[in-house]
């Protein structure tokens, strides 16, 4: 069994979603105590993003590469087998400005090659059949009712941006999570710990002793 771990906060230890990752991680590790974990950070080394020098690579034949399209071309073979070598995909993903860090975007454009994670013929998603853990993690609120409803376009976009592959993401989020350390958020405290825990909760109990048998 393997787990592919990625982390994409950029803030450090004041990250909640790598806080999280962290947890959800350890309990796979106690789940598997003979698994091993695949790690990648991509909010400390994040991935070129696709270009004019190296991005064509996918619309062009190998054999027909510049040495850019080539880079580019080996990086997503690399990042593809990762996930084909992983039983269970663990993305951290915070909000922000209203949507996906640029680097899991990148991560995700590295992932849509014809040949390796989808077949151009029939269009079949390659790299299904594997668990997909996302936590996300929002600063505010944006659940149905709040003023700013609908304004988080990281959890929607993921599993559209993704659908080519076959993976199909499982959401485990939490909200509010600038409330302990915003003073114009603080009566949001007690909504923000109910998501932590919630979350938590969710994430203990991903990977018992018994759902492991399956």
């Amino acid at each position: 069994m393997n787990l592919l771990h990625i982390d994409s906060s950029i803030r450090g230890d004041w990250s909640v979603s790598r806080r999280l990752t962290a947890r959800a991680a350890a309990a796979w590790r106690a789940a598997h105590p003979d698994g091993t974990v695949t790690y990648r950070d991509l909010g400390a080394e994040p991935l070129p993003h696709l270009d004019s020098d190296g991005g064509l690579a996918r619309m062009t034949p190998p054999d027909q590469h510049t040495p850019a399209q080539r880079d580019s071309w080996e990086l997503s073979e690399r990042l593809v087998d990762e996930v084909k070598r992983a039983d269970v995909v663990l993305l951290g993903l915070p909000l922000y400005n209203f949507g996906a860090p640029s680097s899991v975007k990148s991560w995700v454009d590295h992932l849509i090659v014809p040949g390796l994670a989808y077949d151009p013929t029939t269009q079949e998603g390659l790299l299904g059949g594997r668990e997909f853990v996302v936590l996300t993690t929002r600063g505010g609120g944006y659940g149905e009712g709040t003023p700013r409803f609908g304004w988080d376009h990281a959890e929607p976009w993921l599993p559209h941006g993704l659908s080519m592959t076959g993976m199909q993401p499982r959401f485990i989020s939490t909200e509010l999570t600038l409330a302990p350390s915003v003073p114009a958020m603080a009566e949001l405290i007690p909504l923000h710990e109910a998501s932590l825990a919630a979350s938590e909760k969710e994430i203990d109990n991903l990977w018992t002793p018994a759902s492991a048998q399956r």
